[in-house]
């Protein structure tokens, strides 16, 4: 959850003053995920083949929650793919 913005599933739990569905995507190649926008500070890692569940795209990033290790933050958005 980040001020603006919830995953939807936690709505009866949080306000939000947007909730956004999760998309879920695939990481092709291995990249860091970081605590903000562009930041600095990574938080955890993704290889390939991590889950990876986008509440919202902006710009070059995806900010949403690596559902293996279960950390939220921002990836760069081209290192995700679609899940089939």
């Amino acid at each position: 959850m980040r001020g603006d913005l919830a995953d939807v599933r936690l709505a009866e739990y949080v306000f939000a003053p947007h909730y956004a569905s999760p998309m879920m995507c695939i990481a092709s190649r291995a990249a860091s995920l970081h605590a903000e926008r562009n930041g600095v500070e990574i938080v955890g890692q993704i290889v390939p083949g991590d889950r990876f569940e986008v509440l919202e795209l902006a710009g070059g990033n995806a900010w949403g929650i690596a559902v293996g290790p279960g950390l939220v933050g921002y990836l760069d958005r081209t290192v995700l793919e679609l899940e089939a």
